[in-house]
């Protein structure tokens, strides 16, 4: 896939940390319970570490109990790229951003209870949120 936002290992290296780095570029998966967006419960958007675009509405998070961030459903369907991981002796879909091709986490069909069924369990490490302007909703 062609992505719209290309750098070079060096320039990711200078833009992300060593953890962002590895989770993004090199598809690493942080520790579960570690990520400091897993308890975020304002209203705003959740866009790549990477690149800014936008990927996932706070409405759409949900409690999972899986230790890593979760939603239901992107943006919108081209702000991810879902691909099949055979890694791990396992077989998953492993979903990108769609604008720079950063790791992001996995997507899985057993969001119980959700409108669509799926849960994509996201590094907090690949994600960036920016909450809701106070009065913005109403």
């Amino acid at each position: 896939m062609s992505y719209n936002v290309n750098k070079s290992e060096a320039e990711w290296r200078e833009k992300l940390d060593a953890n962002q780095f590895a989770v993004l570029r090199e598809a690493a998966t942080e520790r579960a319970w570690t990520g400091e967006l897993l308890d975020e419960h304002r209203a705003g958007l959740y866009s790549c570490a990477g690149c800014g675009a936008e990927l996932f509405q706070s409405g759409t998070k949900f409690d999972s109990g899986c230790g890593w961030p979760s939603f239901y459903e992107s943006v919108r369907p081209e702000a991810v790229e879902l691909i099949e991981d055979t890694s791990h002796g396992m077989v998953r879909t492993e979903v990108r951003c769609a604008a720079c091709g950063g790791h992001l986490g996995h997507v899985f069909p057993d969001g119980f209870g959700t409108p669509t069924g799926d849960r994509y369990c996201m590094n907090s490490l690949s994600l960036s949120f920016t909450p809701e302007a106070p009065g913005a909703a109403e």
